[in-house]
């Protein structure tokens, strides 16, 4: 029997170490990817067994060497933990390993005790739902009131009260039997029916404690997948809105041309063969800066071979520097595309499309140029900064690529229009160097 006053010391010190070992647990990665995995190796198990139980051994053995150090001793929590979560067998292991420094100091019932509340509590694990472990609420006067609210209205079995009468159950069945052998098993007991009753509590709390902690890391992860699936779903969107819009005016061209000029319209075809293999290809959202040259080449023949070389002139200014640089993947073709659409097509003589790339203060910068007939001053200012959306049309195209670069850089991008009306329209795109090739990457 131990005085009332270090009973309660000790089972708040309880729970301070239960939320500590779970929280700093909880910031390794390889703990997070081993607990939340669906499917674990029996490597990964052990692995898992090692990081929950060796700092909880620490604790029994702390408890046994140590003069009313009686807190750190959280053996019988940590096993129910261990059946809730990987089942009987290996909670069976991970209590016995708990068990050692106790039996070491004599306490002989702790090994048998352990490997019964692993069953217990793991047989329990594999017959709930895993959401009624996870939801499982250490404030236990709240699960009381929650249960007694549902079932006044419809009675049924709540799994989650059940867990803790099975808690609560076992630590009495431990004290009982601690009492019949004296020095055989550990557990804190008093003469106090009140500090018993806290004696009683505390054990489906500090189980409640990692529960809730690592549930929710693991809906904090799932939250941030659901928002990566979001934003990729959207870059999908956003990209499909770009490729029937190229794709529609291809074929119209492609059809004006087959009657008179068949040889034409078959470079034409061959171009835009290329185009869609470009497309279908698993280069997904970043490609570098040459293969995003190499892609517009193929629809700057197909707009020349259209509008005559007399027309429609291409000039280059690109740095060897940028060549390697990743950018998102059919990034100019839309802005040429509205130069060439909205800016020299007006014009009867035609005119120049000037592409530039340069890395300036560490960031590259590309510049499409054309000297068209520029946006009207009265579209321009109804549009304000909104400038990429063109004075005919919706400008779909390019508001989509501005889109897609808030998506991908946030604010770490720049989308910038200028336009001077009857001399033309600048648009600059100012982005992170970013250089790797690896598939479905996006740039931190």
């Amino acid at each position: 029997m131990y005085e009332p006053r270090l009973i309660l010391i000790s089972l708040l010190i309880k729970l301070g170490i239960a939320a500590a070992i779970s929280s700093a647990l909880a910031r390794s990665r390889v703990f997070k990817r081993l607990l939340f995995a669906e499917d674990r190796t029996a490597g990964e198990t052990i692995g898992l067994l090692a990081f929950i139980c060796i700092p909880l051994a620490l604790g029994v053995w702390a408890r046994v060497t140590v003069p009313n150090f009686l807190a750190a001793d959280n053996a019988f929590e940590t096993t129910v933990i261990l059946g809730v979560l990987l089942g009987p067998w290996w909670a069976a292991v991970g209590g016995a390993f708990l068990a050692i420094p106790a039996m070491l100091h004599g306490e002989f019932l702790t090994l048998p005790v352990d490997l019964c509340v692993a069953m217990i509590a793991g047989f329990y694990g594999r017959l709930v739902d895993p959401e009624d472990v996870w939801s499982f609420s250490p404030f236990i006067d709240l699960s009381i009131y929650r249960w007694v609210r549902r079932n006044l209205a419809r009675p049924r079995l709540d799994r989650q009260i059940l867990l803790l009468m099975l808690i609560v159950g076992m630590q009495i069945a431990r004290m009982e039997l601690a009492k019949l052998y004296p020095h055989r098993l550990f557990v804190l007991d008093t003469h106090s029916w009140i500090v018993r009753i806290a004696i009683y509590a505390c054990p489906a709390v500090v189980v409640g404690i990692p529960l809730k902690i690592w549930n929710a890391i693991q809906i904090e992860q799932k939250l941030e997948e659901q928002k990566r699936l979001v934003l990729e779903a959207r870059l999908d969107a956003l990209r499909r809105q770009i490729n029937p819009h190229f794709l529609f005016n291809t074929l119209n061209s492609i059809g004006s041309l087959v009657r008179f000029h068949p040889e034409l319209a078959r470079e034409m075809i061959v171009r835009l063969a290329n185009i869609l293999r470009a497309l279908l290809r698993e280069h997904d959202s970043f490609v570098p800066f040459r293969d995003e040259l190499a892609f517009t080449d193929d629809y700057l023949g197909i707009e020349v071979v259209r509008f005559g070389a007399d027309k429609l002139r291409v000039e280059r200014e690109i740095e060897p520097a940028t060549l390697e640089v990743m950018v998102p993947s059919m990034v100019l073709q839309p802005l040429i595309e509205n130069s060439i659409k909205h800016g020299l097509e007006p014009r009867l003589e035609g005119g120049t499309v000037t592409l530039r790339s340069c890395v300036r203060d560490g960031r590259l910068v590309v510049d499409v140029e054309d000297d068209g007939v520029g946006i009207m001053p009265a579209r321009a200012a109804a549009v304000g900064a909104v400038t990429a959306q063109s004075q005919s049309g919706n400008g779909i195209g390019m508001k989509n690529v501005r889109e897609r670069l808030e998506v991908l850089y946030g604010g770490e991008a720049r989308f910038e229009v200028e336009s001077r009306p009857g001399r033309g329209t600048r648009v600059t795109l100012e982005m992170p160097m970013v250089y790797y090739a690896s598939d479905n990457a996006s740039p931190a």
